[in-house]
């Protein structure tokens, strides 16, 4: 059955998940904040700042007007920055958006208030929306490019959660269901700082012991706090979890892992931010993670080690050491 959907954000992976539910016959309006990109992607139907080579569906129609691509909608997804969501969930609000479905595909913890991103949208949008969380390991490149690809969605509602299985999936993606909306959402969110960790390794030249050892870690690391926030240790061994997690540590299209490469080989990050118009969740992610952590009394080695990174306290080197030298336990412990 085909729905009329809207998709608000048009960074790459708003534009791959828009393009992906046109190809899947969807008619989808694709929100950007920027008029001149809603204008760009119209006439040359692509996206030529964040999916370059990517043709836009005849079914999709960007638009900067929020009431225009809100009008009708049955699902709504959201796929903007974390830091970026209430402001937009407002205008959304604001539009008249109709009860429906809300799918967040924000990867992201809020700094200051420690809120999960679904948790952002409970706040902001009206309580006849269900919210449905989609995490998984998914570059928007290659999902784009029809390549197969296998998501989690996540709510508290399986009829809800089933709806959006049933009209997101196609031959190139699996939707899978959950209902541990906490997890899902905490993997998606921490895998980020371990991925910088990653492009550390790999930047250093550290070798392919020391990235098997970090993503093993990393996976105990945000499994501790996930489970103490009130999610499945189960869960953070799925898609959501290790699955996004392996991808964003090893894939040359991980942001995050760009950042840490660019770390390791000695530039600031005030720079290596500046040279790029894409967001990499985990350098925002890593203070909040650590203050969710000390709320629960959860250690998190790894991400205290790139906050230090990422803030210039100490260099990449020195961090490897620091972690490579802290006392030695049980594993499981």
């Amino acid at each position: 059955m085909s729905h009329t959907i809207a998709v608000l954000g048009s960074g790459s992976w708003g534009t791959a998940l828009a393009v992906h539910l046109a190809r899947t016959g969807h008619d989808v309006r694709l929100w950007a904040r920027d008029r001149n990109l809603a204008s760009a992607m119209a006439s040359g139907r692509q996206n030529p700042t964040y999916l370059p080579g990517s043709a836009l569906p005849a079914a999709l129609q960007p638009t900067s007007e929020m009431a225009h691509a809100l009008h009708g909608a049955s699902f709504v997804v959201m796929a903007v920055p974390s830091h970026g969501l209430r402001d937009v969930a407002r205008a959304a609000s604001a539009a008249s958006l109709p009860a429906c479905t809300i799918v967040s595909a924000v990867k992201g913890i809020e700094e200051g208030s420690l809120l999960r991103m679904s948790e952002v949208l409970r706040a902001e949008l009206p309580r006849a929306c269900d919210v449905v969380v989609l995490s998984g390991p998914s570059f928007a490149l290659e999902l784009a490019r029809e390549l197969p690809t296998a998501v989690v969605a996540a709510g508290e509602s399986s009829a809800v959660v089933e709806g959006v299985m049933a009209h997101f999936r196609s031959p190139a993606l699996r939707v899978y269901g959950s209902a541990d909306v906490v997890g899902v959402e905490l993997g998606g969110a921490l895998k980020n700082i371990i991925a910088i960790a990653a492009g550390v390794v790999e930047g250093l030249g550290l070798g392919h012991n020391a990235l098997a050892a970090l993503i093993t870690r990393g996976l105990a690391e945000l499994s501790r706090l996930a489970v103490a926030a009130g999610g499945h240790r189960e869960t953070l061994a799925g898609l959501a979890g290790l699955g996004d997690l392996v991808l964003t540590c090893t894939g040359d299209l991980s942001r995050n892992r760009k950042v840490g490469i660019e770390l390791a080989h000695g530039h600031q990050l005030k720079e290596i931010l500046s040279s790029t118009r894409m967001v990499a969740e985990g350098v925002r992610t890593t203070e909040a993670a650590l203050a969710l952590s000390a709320r629960h009394g959860i250690e998190m080695p790894i991400a205290r080690e790139m906050s230090d990174v990422l803030a210039g306290r100490t260099d990449p080197q020195s961090a490897i050491r620091n972690l490579m030298g802290r006392k030695q336990k049980l594993e499981h412990a």
